[in-house]
Formats: C-alpha cells, sequence, structure tokens
C-alpha cells in the first residue's frame, strides 16, 4: 500500500491541525481514517492533533453533569447559604485548575448573556475571568449593559494585562462601559480626582446599580495579584497581613471573617465593592491559593454564587 502523500501547498498549519482534531474529536475517527481523510501520514495526524491541543484550538464541554459535582453543588449552597454553585470536575493531579474551570465556566457565563430579560452586568478583572471569557462562544448579549466595577490602570500608566470587559464586549455584542482610571488611588486627593471625573461618576453609578457582578478573588502572599501586577509594594503587602488581610476581591481587602478592613489602601480603591443593592455576586475561584480568600469571603456573605473545582469545594466543605 503506498504511502499517503504530504499536501504541497498547505495555506495554514493551523487550519489543517483544527481540521485534524474536528475529526478526532467531533467527527470521531481514528488517526488512520483522518489520515487517509487529509492525505497525510498517520504520524502527521498525531503531530496535528497534539498542537491542537497544545495551542487551546480544542474545548472541551462535558453535557453530562457528574454526580459527585452535583452533590458537591447542593452542599456548597446548603452549607453556604449560596443561591447557585457550580462545580466542575478536576484536571487530575498536577493540573492548572485553571484549565478545567475556564472551560467549564464558559457556558455558565454564556446562559447569563443569552437570557431574554435586559440586564446589567458588572465585571471584575484577573487571568481567571480572562481565562473564561477566552473559551465562550459568540453569542448576541446585545440587550444587556457591561459596566466595569474597578479600575484597569496599574500605577506606571500600564494597562492591566488580564482586561476582561474588552474581551467580554466582542464575544456578546453588548454596550460596555469601561473605568479607564488606576485600580488604587495615590492619596485621597488624587482619588477625589479620579471620582469626579464624568465619565467615572457615570460609570460608578451603573456598576453600583447592576442586577449581577461576576468576578474572581485575590489571596495574599507573595503571589497576591494585587503585589504581583504592581498595584502595591511589598511593604505594603506586608502591613495588610499583619493587619489581617487574607483576600481581595475587586481590590477591597477583607479579613478572615470576610469583612472589609478599614485601611488606607482600601480607602483609596476607585472602584466599586460589591455587594452593592439588590447586586448579586458570582465568584469565579479555583486552586489551593483560593481556599482561604474564598472561606472568608463565604463566611461574610460576599458572594451569593460560586463556580469552582471538585478539590477546592471538598476543601471548602472540610472547614
Amino acid at each position: 500500500m503506498a504511502k499517503p502523500t504530504e499536501p504541497e501547498n498547505e495555506a495554514s498549519p493551523r487550519d489543517l491541525a483544527a481540521r485534524a482534531a474536528w475529526l478526532s474529536f467531533v467527527g470521531g475517527l481514528t488517526q488512520d481514517q483522518i489520515a487517509a481523510d487529509l492525505g497525510i501520514s498517520r504520524q502527521r495526524v498525531q503531530r496535528l492533533v497534539a498542537r491542537a491541543q497544545a495551542e487551546g484550538l480544542i474545548r472541551v464541554r462535558i453535557a453530562h453533569p457528574i454526580a459527585v459535582c452535583l452533590e458537591l453543588e447542593r452542599a456548597l449552597k446548603a452549607r453556604f447559604g449560596l443561591e447557585s454553585a457550580w462545580v466542575s470536575p478536576d484536571v487530575g493531579t498536577g493540573g492548572d485548575p485553571l484549565g478545567g474551570l475556564a472551560p467549564f465556566a464558559a457556558p455558565v457565563i454564556e446562559r447569563i448573556f443569552l437570557g431574554e430579560k435586559s440586564r446589567s452586568i458588572a465585571v471584575g478583572t484577573g487571568r481567571t475571568l480572562r481565562g473564561v471569557v477566552e473559551h465562550m462562544q459568540s453569542i448576541d448579549g446585545s440587550h444587556h449593559k457591561l459596566v466595569s466595577l474597578i479600575g484597569n490602570v496599574a500605577p506606571d500608566g500600564s494597562a492591566s494585562f488580564y482586561e476582561v470587559i474588552m474581551r467580554l464586549a466582542e464575544k456578546t455584542t453588548a454596550p460596555h462601559y469601561q473605568m479607564s482610571i488606576p485600580v488604587v488611588a495615590r492619596s485621597p486627593e488624587e482619588l477625589e480626582l479620579f471620582r469626579s471625573l464624568p465619565h467615572v461618576q457615570a460609570t460608578r453609578v451603573l456598576a453600583a446599580a447592576a442586577d449581577i457582578a461576576i468576578v474572581g478573588i485575590g489571596q495574599m502572599g507573595r503571589d497576591a495579584p494585587l503585589l504581583v501586577d504592581g498595584f502595591i509594594s511589598p511593604a505594603e503587602q506586608a502591613e495588610l497581613e499583619a493587619a489581617g488581610a487574607v483576600g481581595e476581591m475587586l481590590g477591597n481587602i477583607f479579613d478572615s471573617n470576610g469583612v472589609y478592613l478599614d485601611h488606607p489602601i482600601n480607602s483609596r480603591i476607585v472602584g466599586v465593592r460589591v455587594p452593592t443593592g439588590h447586586m448579586s455576586v458570582l465568584c469565579i475561584a479555583a486552586g489551593a491559593s483560593k481556599v482561604v480568600p474564598l472561606r472568608a469571603a463565604l463566611a461574610g456573605k460576599l458572594m451569593s454564587g460560586l463556580i469552582t473545582d471538585e478539590t477546592t469545594a471538598k476543601t471548602l466543605l472540610k472547614s
């Protein structure tokens, strides 16, 4: 039998990788069948599918709810008085929790935007939320409003690397209102100046009146997002921990009881603190570093909904 010939004029290797992955995961073809269909070798099919996985061209969604995860969801709602909870299956020992959480959370967020009733949806920033948005499909959510809860500028003037609202607006076609200001003002005078700007005033009013807030959560310590991203200094980080800080939501720092600290840094956050008014707060977080801040935020009733993973849920329920 003659060996399949390689295509001479390949327009895009990524296109071929995506097609091979599609035939494998959606079409259910074997590697030999894909090789014959595409006119390439079986070894190349293996490389193409591996490339598609490595470059994130494959997105898997589980349609069948896993019983253990459903039970954990029920337990989280009962234990912490949550209105809603979703638990994703674990990705295995050593795996990145976000790798399993993001594709699991994406359809949950999509359903919010697919709701027929117009809503005002406020969002935070961060690696977790950005990962979730990247896994979302493009949908029509143009009847909703998107608004930022937090600034997107670091003290050095650079933009936040994990900005979410622009990408989410692209995915949903929803009109959006950014908060184009620093996360933390350097002084009370600067805070007053930022908050006096007409566009900031308008955005803060919209954010405070939002129907639902979608947020992540940050831990304290050397890997604290506020520290790593340059919003606070190492000295400020140490000072906050000495004051009892265990986590933060939208830059607002809280203690082990989920109570926001009476601290100068908290008083200089330019954005909106949640929850406020009738707002529902949906937090998306998983992983060992998130357990302490999640436990505190749950104790303080800072959220009404949680999307997390199997291991994190079990750890929270043990406490």
